[in-house]
Order: C-alpha cells, then structure tokens, then sequence
C-alpha cells in the first residue's frame, strides 16, 4: 500500500509538470519512427496508456544531439529507427501492473522466451521508473537508408520468439541485432557473446554512433541509449500526442 501511494503521488508531480519536449519529426523529419508503444506489437500486447499518437517526445537537447547521430549515419548508407522515446509515467505504471499479472493476456510470451514473467523485475528487465519518462532515454535501432516499411505487424499470426531467426521474428526492417526489440533474454545484452559475427558488427554501429555524440547504452538492452547531460530527474505524465 505505501508503495502504491508513493507512486500515486510521484504520477500527480509529474501530472503537474510542464514537460518541455518537442516532436522529433520538428528536428529530424529523416528519422525513422515505428512507435511499438503506441499499438499491439509489444511484451504487454496493447497499446499502453498515455500513446494517443504514434510519435517520438524528447527532450530538445536529446533531440539535437540524435539528429547529430542520424547525420552520421546517414553518411555511411544508414539511417536511426525509433521504438521507443518519451513514455508516460503511466505507461511505466502499466508496464509494472502487466509484470505482476500472471493472468494478462494476450499471450506474449514470444518477448520473454524460457524465462518466468514473475521474475522480470528481479531480473532487471521491467522497473517502476524510467529514464524514458524524463525525456533522455531512446530505443532505437538502425536500418538501411533505404530500406523499404517493414511489412505490417499481424496480430493475429503466430510470430517465433524474439530470439529466433530475423525471419521468424515479427517483421522489421532493421539491420539483423540478433534480437527483436524489447527481447528479455541474454541474447539482448549488448555484448552478448551468442549472437553471430555480422549481427555483433550491427550493433557496434549503433552504438559506436550513439556513443560519438553523447549517448550512453544500458548493457542488458542493445536498443537503449540514455542522454544524462539532459537528466534534472525531473519525469512527466503528459499524454503523447500529435503536434
């Protein structure tokens, strides 16, 4: 109950925040964004709470500083995907309320293959706070310049799990990570030693370029970058919208 009310009362404090950020297309129109948040194709199976647009909120700085990022990557025949930007504390919320849910359904458990869903929290995969909820914190990932839309996400077939070949896995148009996106499972972490020699190449890449311009990676996530110059510590529980 204490923390239930504890959070209660974090979520009104970021309620009553003015949330300074901006739409990423303002900044950089050319980067990609595929927002799983905001639709079915994610660990919780729903769109979550707080995703009434399919766009990217971030802090100016962070913005900035990605679009330094994209302007690499453009040079070498790439181009920045998003998946993830500014999440609302109430997203978080749910995030933790799905975790604790042994009854939750749909069945998502292509995004946790071989692991127990009651020990994602202790196991680091699921928190009750985010970087993300301040605005600095991304998940992203690369794809060719020109690479066609991934197909469709269908959410009615049966997709292998997040670990299985790129083409068993839901569709993505991006380079090959050894995982999907939002993969809890070792195979994620960023120096992985079980994925192959080309997709360890991939995701230097990403890395390697996010790590120019400022960006620090988390380990157990190759897709997560945080931008601290920009963290007051400050979250937000405004809604994500179309500008």
């Amino acid at each position: 109950m204490v923390v239930a009310v504890a959070f209660a009362f974090l979520t009104a404090q970021a309620a009553a925040q003015p949330a300074p950020l901006v739409h990423l297309r303002d900044i950089d129109p050319g980067i990609r964004q595929e927002m799983h948040y905001a639709g079915p194709d994610n660990f919780t199976g729903r769109p979550l709470p707080g995703y009434d647009a399919a766009e990217c909120l971030l802090r100016r700085p962070v913005a900035l500083a990605l679009k330094q990022v994209q302007a690499d990557l453009v040079k070498a025949g790439y181009s920045l995907k998003v998946y993830d930007c500014y999440r609302p504390t109430r997203a978080v919320a749910a995030m933790a309320a799905w975790a604790r849910n042994p009854h939750a359904m749909p069945d998502t458990s292509r995004f946790y293959p071989g692991l127990d869903k009651a020990k994602l929290f202790a196991l680091g995969y699921i928190s009750g706070h985010s970087a993300h909820s301040r605005g600095v914190a991304i998940d992203l990932t690369v794809v060719p310049l020109k690479a066609a839309p991934a197909a469709p996400y269908d959410p009615g077939k049966r997709y292998g799990p997040c670990t299985a070949p790129a083409a068993d896995r839901a569709p993505d148009n991006s380079l090959d990570m050894g995982t999907s996106f939002d993969c809890f499972s070792v195979k994620s972490w960023t120096a992985s030693a079980s994925i192959t020699a080309a997709q360890k190449a991939n995701r230097r890449i990403l890395a390697d370029a996010m790590r120019r311009h400022g960006f620090t990676n988390y380990k157990r996530e190759w897709w997560h970058f945080s931008y601290n110059r920009a963290d007051d510590g400050i979250a937000f529980d405004v809604p994500v919208r179309s500008r």
